[in-house]
């Protein structure tokens, strides 16, 4: 988890050096990280002015989960650069035998679908190539080891813009 911690900070202030000009309070396309569960690389691109496409790949020890998002933006009256989104998304996740065992104590490892919805706020500051979010992302797999209802995604994302 720390090599992908390492590169996506690398992919990331390389981005910068490259694109220094992306400045304002809005963007196009925004590229970093996100904290919890574990760490993620996270890339959201606008398809319109109100409306971002977001891909999320997860990962930590016991495997990884890639979300996609759709999210619809709105303006937060009096205050320049901050917007709320809400969405719909998928994502599948796949775990590894080394940290998980079912009810009989067998080691389990496989793989699940499922649902999900976001509901955030996101932040691009202004005159700097800088983004943050923050967001609630629930959801529900299916699947033999599904855990059904999760409350617990989402998280803490920042991201440089271009």
């Amino acid at each position: 988890m720390k090599k992908i911690i390492l590169l996506a900070v690398i992919v990331t202030a390389s981005v910068v050096q490259v694109n220094a000009q992306s400045m304002g309070s809005t963007y196009k396309t925004a590229l970093g990280v996100k904290f919890y569960p574990g760490a993620g690389i996270t890339v959201k691109h606008f398809v319109k002015s109100n409306a971002a496409l977001e891909g999320i790949g997860y990962f930590w020890r016991d495997g990884m989960r890639l979300t996609g998002l759709y999210e619809f933006h709105g303006d937060i009256n009096g205050a320049p650069g901050l917007k709320w989104y809400v969405g719909p998304g998928a994502h599948v996740g796949f775990w590894n035998d080394r940290y998980w065992r079912d009810r009989y104590g067998r080691r389990v490892g496989g793989a699940v679908i499922g649902i999900d919805g976001v509901l955030g706020l996101d932040y691009k500051f202004k005159n700097a190539p800088i983004n943050m979010s923050l967001d609630w992302q629930p959801s529900f797999e299916f699947g033999t080891y599904g855990d059904g209802f999760s409350g617990n995604w989402g998280g803490l994302a920042v991201r440089y813009t271009f």
